[in-house]
């Protein structure tokens, strides 16, 4: 058995400190931005330099956050602080964004970079696709069992990526990196950060009787230990940078005792009961397990501690519930001591430095710095020389020098009395000695020279009027969009259960040899390799993909391909990464953002922009049943043939009074889907010379915004639209609603 990464949450200083005595072998945080948990506390840059300093004390390493959705105007600032973070001994940074991956591998190539879970990894084309852009690990998605993740690791092992898994904490109802529930009715999209958690609020009771139906159980494999080192997973990794240091602290030792006794062993504990004292809404291991389904939930989000150890120890009456706070109250007091106890010695303020200047005419100017009770001594290969004109005072040689106390380091004493005065010495030499100083300071590693943002190329401005562009997902549709004589590209929306519809959709789609296939988020391993022998048999014009792993099957078999609205596309750098690894010819920009974002977005040379005027609002995608909790269903597992056969469709309505509308496809994971349809007509007079097409969902997702028109009506009108006629647009907007674009109107 080999080494097993314990990886720890860190999300503010103490709750580091404490995964630090507690045992983590490495520890993940985020800076004040650009990082995925905007809630919790967070670093300055200041505090990782220190953080780094004495976590490296602790053999313990240091990955930092980055692991959103970056805007246009945020580009220079995220190069800045690349800049700055390059020349640290930072460990690793966790990455989302297609076009801060590309930036890191074009220009911060020294960086160690890993895929967030935000990238929802669960396919081997994923991992080769994300082993082009650099990436050394990957964080698998929540959703997979021990086996998938078993064979996704053995496909990492061999092209040198390494794998984490998330082992113990809060699990989501959708797969991460593609929810906006949070964005659409909260304005706070978890793709930036700032989740609000909707999933956990509180709804109308539902018809199987429950008020918390997308609220589910926290995920422990703490019993999993032994499978999950069979399955040569590189790290095992716990969720919570919004916990306090008492939680870190007795999760990350229960873990570390596992592990540990396991590695060393080869036995290990079906529980521990310290990971029921901190917070907890009790604990499943049903993805891990593969058994989905209704035991996963809990009706209730708050602290389940109290009513697990009322149960244990029989407690009936209130006066036994209060016996069990305060008993609980207790412990949490003695772990809070323990902690400051323990990490009261780790210091990671800066380290004060001093700076001796000396020399006199015809010698070398000598400057000797100690720090930490290190000194190191440099000298100039000029010699000083008296000037009349010039001359170096202390106050010029502090101004130039003191950014030696920047980034973890203070000057707390200057010194000249063995500087003559009157001296002078060029800049040139002045500015090789302070280089020479701030390697020292960098453990001795060069440093890295600054990088200026990139300038782009820009493409033309379209002249002609926009395409337009169709989805639909039926036979059916199929015949009637044949029939009609519209001139439009139109996409066949493939189902997640790929392969058990393989053999039908080679035949549709090879008697319609202008279909196109437009490739879900979501394509499990056998579904991915479905996608595979069907892009290889059919060889489709073009394709659009939200998901990465087909991605990089149409970049092998140059197909041309675009990047659909899922893959979170709302900066430059992210369209010239999909265009230059990738060979993409076009892509869908993010429903996410607003007309004054989009418009700062830098068209490649021969790129195409697509945008999606009208579609239901899919929030998010469910690896779980979401009507065993609001109607019911009477098998307890989700299985392939639910996957496969369930059609269902329901509503939801939380107790602010906003619906949402719960929908199952056959072949399709469960998707919830916003009340209103998205339409926004708007953009097509705004920038009508960015777009080359405006794609319209026709699929038929029931919710409650309605329409007089029949499917071909609809789609004259809208291609009407395009061509400018304001008749057709007050007759779209005018027979059609009600439907919602506050994301374009609010943006991120």
């Amino acid at each position: 058995m080999g080494n097993v990464e314990l990886l720890a949450p860190g999300g503010d200083i103490e709750s580091i400190k404490a995964a630090i005595v507690a045992g983590a072998d490495a520890i993940y945080c985020g800076l004040d931005n650009f990082n995925a948990r905007r809630r919790a506390e967070n670093i300055s840059f200041d505090d990782l330099v220190g953080i780094v300093r004495v976590a490296h004390a602790h053999d313990c390493q240091v990955f930092l956050t980055l692991n959103i959705i970056i805007l246009e105007h945020e580009v220079e600032a995220l190069i800045t602080l690349l800049n700055k973070l390059v020349n640290t001994n930072v460990d690793g940074v966790i990455v989302q964004d297609m076009g801060v991956f590309h930036l890191l591998s074009q220009h911060f190539p020294t960086l160690d970079v890993h895929a967030s879970t935000q990238v929802t990894t669960h396919n081997s084309g994923q991992i080769h696709f994300l082993k082009q852009l650099g990436v050394s690990r990957v964080n698998l998605s929540r959703e997979l069992n021990i086996d998938e993740i078993k064979h996704l690791t053995a496909v990492s092992h061999r092209v040198s990526v390494m794998t984490e898994v998330f082992v113990h904490g809060s699990n989501c109802i959708g797969f991460s990196g593609i929810c906006y529930i949070s964005s659409a009715y909260g304005g706070n999209s978890g793709n930036r950060g700032r989740c609000s958690q909707p999933c956990r609020d509180k709804y109308q009771t539902t018809k199987s009787g429950h008020s918390y139906p997308l609220n589910l159980k926290d995920n422990s494999a703490f019993s999993d230990v032994a499978a999950l080192c069979d399955a040569n997973v590189d790290s095992l990794k716990i969720e919570g940078r919004i916990k306090k240091s008492h939680y870190v602290y007795t999760v990350v030792q229960a873990w570390k005792q596992q592990l540990d006794q396991y590695l060393s062993q080869g036995t290990a504990e079906s529980e521990n009961i310290d990971l029921y004292k901190v917070f907890n809404r009790d604990f499943s291991n049903s993805y891990l397990s593969g058994k989905i389904g209704k035991n996963m939930f809990i009706d209730n989000p708050r602290d389940n501690s109290v009513t697990h150890f009322t149960k244990i120890y029989g407690g009936k009456s209130e006066q036994e519930v209060q016996q069990v706070k305060k008993h609980l109250y207790d412990e949490k007091t003695d772990i809070i001591q323990t902690v400051l106890a323990e990490t009261d010695a780790l210091d990671i303020g800066c380290l004060p430095l001093t700076l001796d200047f000396s020399g006199q005419n015809g010698t070398p100017l000598c400057i000797t710095m100690t720090v930490n009770e290190k000194t190191i001594t440099v000298t100039s290969e000029d010699a000083l020389r008296h000037s009349d004109k010039y001359t170096m005072v202390a106050t010029e040689l502090e101004k130039r020098f003191k950014s030696l106390g920047a980034d973890g380091y203070r000057i707390t004493e200057w010194s000249f009395d063995d500087l003559e005065s009157g001296l002078f010495l060029p800049f040139k030499a002045l500015t090789e000695l302070k280089e020479q100083l701030m390697v020292f300071l960098n453990d001795g590693q060069p440093l890295v020279s600054p990088v200026i943002k990139p300038v782009l190329s820009k493409s033309k401005e379209i002249t002609s009027s926009a395409g337009l562009s169709i989805l639909i997902s039926t036979a059916d549709d199929v015949e009637i969009l044949k029939k009609s004589e519209i001139q439009a590209q139109v996409y066949y929306h493939m189902p997640d259960c790929l392969h058990a519809e393989l053999d039908v959709l080679i035949t549709l789609f090879t008697e319609n040899p202008s279909l196109m296939p437009w490739f879900p988020s979501v394509l499990m391993e056998k579904d991915f390799q479905a996608a595979k022998v069907f892009l290889d048999c059919v060889r489709p014009t073009s394709l659009v993909t939200n998901n990465t792993g087909v991605a990089y099957v149409a970049k092998e078999l140059n197909l041309n391909w675009v990047a659909g609205p899922y893959l979170n596309l709302t900066n430059s750098f992210s369209l010239v990464c999909l265009q230059q690894e990738f060979g993409c010819q076009g892509a869908f920009l993010s429903n996410e953002i607003n007309r004054t974002q989009l418009k700062q977005i830098v068209c490649p040379p021969d790129f195409e922009l697509h945008y999606s005027i009208y579609h239901p609002s899919l929030l998010l995608t469910s690896r779980q049943c979401l009507f065993q909790q609001t109607i019911g269903c009477k098998r307890t597992v989700f299985d392939l043939k639910c996957l496969r056969k369930c059609r269902k469709i329901t509503s939801i309505t939380n107790v602010k009074g906003t619906s949402f509308v719960i929908d199952k496809q056959k072949g399709c994971h469960n998707g919830l889907y916003g009340q209103h349809d998205y339409l926004n007509l708007n953009i097509i007079h705004a920038m009508s010379n960015a777009f080359s097409h405006f794609l319209i969902d026709l699929r038929d997702i029931h919710t409650e915004t309605k329409t007089n028109f029949n499917k071909i009506e609809w789609v004259n009108a809208f291609s009407h639209v395009l061509k400018g006629s304001s008749d057709d647009y007050h007759q779209v907007t005018d027979l059609m609603g009600p439907t919602m674009n506050i994301q374009y109107r609010k943006g991120l």
